[in-house]
């Protein structure tokens, strides 16, 4: 894998934190603009297959992003001080939030705002994966692949595990098979 910077520990931890601090909602955007376009510690394929070992591992793609991006760096140490930062400010304000919640949570207001949060959400997710799309092989069988795994949970609504264990294993070993192949 080429990377065009490596950064310090200290950058590890303060980069994460500055997405934590800021993404509320969900943060893949706003990851992949900090590793890829602003510091230039991964290209767009080395985000995408992080990215993509993320998803297939339980808990969420970012944090497990954050796990795989530091332990890559700096061992261990460096995996901690991602989570850690990626974390320790969004838990520390969901902490408050949610006392206020407590406290306000009948104010027609708040829930007028909750409902507004939910579109603007799910343009940064969408807007997301076109930008990972552009950046796919472009080969029938990952075309093939994407679509298939887009319907089945976007449109048919399968169970999310039971898809990755088939197609995990079927993608690796087109992948594994195909790249044999004399070209």
């Amino acid at each position: 894998m080429e990377t065009h910077n490596i950064p310090t520990r200290r950058e590890l931890f303060t980069g994460f934190f500055g997405i934590g601090i800021v993404g509320f909602g969900g943060v893949l955007p706003l990851v992949h603009h900090m590793l890829v376009l602003r510091k230039g510690w991964l290209t767009d394929a080395e985000f995408t297959e992080l990215l993509g070992l993320g998803q297939i591992l339980p808990g969420p793609n970012v944090v497990n992003l954050s796990v795989a991006v530091g332990g890559r760096f700096h061992g261990a140490s460096g995996a901690l001080l991602a989570f850690s930062g990626l974390l320790l400010a969004p838990f520390c304000i969901a902490m408050l939030l949610v006392s206020l919640y407590q406290q306000y949570r009948g104010l027609p207001a708040l829930q007028q705002v909750l409902a507004g949060l939910a579109p603007a959400a799910t343009g940064l997710i969408f807007g997301m994966g076109l930008r990972l799309a552009a950046k796919l092989e472009r080969s029938s069988w990952c075309i093939a692949l994407a679509v298939l795994t887009f319907v089945a949970i976007g449109l048919l609504h399968w169970p999310l595990l039971p898809l990755l264990l088939v197609m995990v294993p079927l993608a690796v070993t087109l992948a594994w098979h195909l790249q044999k192949e004399p070209t």
